[in-house]
């Protein structure tokens, strides 16, 4: 009998309808494929176990979670691989539900049954959350964020780096050997510019995570900031910057959801990264929210991942893995959704900037950051969330890259009575 890798790796060809670019090595020792390529290793039967009880990505992420799948070698190269071979081929080429139809499909699934083993469906990794229907009431969207948010700031700070920014960095065209705490100093300067701060305005910071954007704007620009979050710890964490920075009679850091606000009107509102959990359903009110807490003449500066539009809209499925291991409850639009929605509840929108190559240069840094403290972040996790991280932000690094979600910057005015938007002539300057 054929071993384990060349079963393994003829069943994914016959499923596939390509030949595996990538090296197997199972759990017998065995290998198969190309040299030098990638290595997929299964570690155990309960890998393929967990693909057969939930084929697709969630089968694919729950054994990569609990270990029972690796990657050595070039992890983008075989991530690209599996992106390929999978998520874009579904686009244009058979989906596995198509593949299935045909009869030598069949007989892999067949020989995949018999290397499986016993027929009993692995429990899920304890780092998944049960999936649930997208209500975004405050009760959801608290516990949302907290499965996001509090897995603790020291791990958060080996990620994110003395910075504590969780967004889109702004790299230096021409400075390649400029560090990420550089780069998201200039996004949160970036953002003060176009919110064209001043002493003594009132800022609005909606999900200010771990404080950066309120310290910067108080400490720079002399504004008075009220920061909401609905992270117990990433609320903690901020106000003791903002003490140790000096900053407490500016800055107020609140564990407050955005919808109950109610001390406006704000000179500006920035939301750098929150939108994302908004949920479809709910943006308008967002967008209105927001609306109602602005003086006329008042800019907000929405700063927020997008997904591509689809023909057919309703088809629209949220990312499995995303959704049980990082993001419950995150919902993605295209850019146009977003500006529709924020003119519908009175906005005028002056400006739109796409900085997609920026989030995927941010993201392979926080996966440098990660991978060479990696150690000390699964003691201060566990294996398993250390894993999720590293997977999913060289994942999203890669759809950055390839212009498979994007990220933009929508500056967006509420106009005064006479329509007047305070903006200047000329707001851009191109190289």
């Amino acid at each position: 009998m054929a071993d384990a890798a060349s079963r393994l790796g003829r069943v994914a060809e016959q499923v596939l309808g390509v030949p595996l670019p990538v090296r197997l090595r199972a759990w017998d020792g065995s290998q198969a494929g190309p040299p030098g390529a990638p290595t997929f290793v299964v570690r155990n039967r309960r890998a393929l176990r967990r693909m057969l009880f939930k084929p697709g990505e969630l089968g694919l992420a729950r054994a990569w979670v609990a270990g029972d799948l690796d990657i050595e070698g070039d992890l983008y190269a075989a991530l690209a691989a599996v992106s390929e071979l999978v998520w874009e081929r579904e686009e244009g080429g058979r989906t596995l539900v198509q593949a299935l139809r045909e009869p030598e499909v069949r007989a892999a699934v067949r020989e995949l049954l018999r290397l499986a083993g016993p027929p009993i469906p692995p429990a899920p990794p304890r780092e998944e959350v049960r999936r649930r229907r997208h209500l975004h009431t405050r009760h959801s969207d608290r516990r949302a964020i907290s499965h996001h948010y509090d897995v603790g700031n020291d791990f958060y700070e080996i990620v994110l780096g003395p910075s504590m920014v969780y967004s889109c960095a702004y790299w230096g065209a021409v400075d390649d050997a400029e560090t990420l705490e550089g780069a998201q100093r200039d996004k949160l300067e970036l953002v003060c510019a176009k919110l064209g701060l001043t002493p003594g305005q009132r800022l609005l910071d909606v999900g200010c995570g771990w404080g950066s954007m309120a310290i910067q704007a108080a400490r720079e620009h002399g504004v008075s900031v009220v920061g909401v979050t609905l992270s117990q710890e990433q609320a903690a964490f901020a106000r003791k910057r903002v003490a140790d920075g000096g900053l407490t009679d500016r800055v107020e850091i609140r564990v407050q959801d955005y919808r109950d606000v109610t001390d406006g009107p704000y000179d500006a509102i920035s939301s750098i990264g929150m939108a994302e959990h908004v949920g479809a359903e709910r943006y308008l009110e967002y967008a209105e929210n927001l609306h109602g807490l602005l003086k006329p003449g008042g800019r907000l500066l929405n700063h927020q991942i997008a997904r591509r539009p689809q023909r057919d809209e309703w088809a629209y499925d949220v990312d499995e893995f995303i959704d049980a291991y990082v993001f419950p409850d995150g919902e993605l639009a295209p850019i146009g959704t977003t500006v529709t929605q924020l003119e519908r509840a009175g906005f005028e929108v002056r400006d739109v900037e796409s900085i997609r190559e920026h989030y995927a240069r941010t993201l392979r840094q926080w996966v440098a950051n990660l991978e060479a403290d990696w150690k000390h972040a699964v003691r201060l996790t566990s294996p398993g969330r250390a894993r999720v991280w590293r997977l999913y932000m060289a994942a999203s690094a890669l759809a950055f890259e390839r212009n498979r979600i994007g990220v933009n910057q929508v500056l967006a005015v509420k106009p005064s009575e006479s329509g007047a938007s305070g903006l200047p002539l000329r707001t851009r300057t191109w190289n």
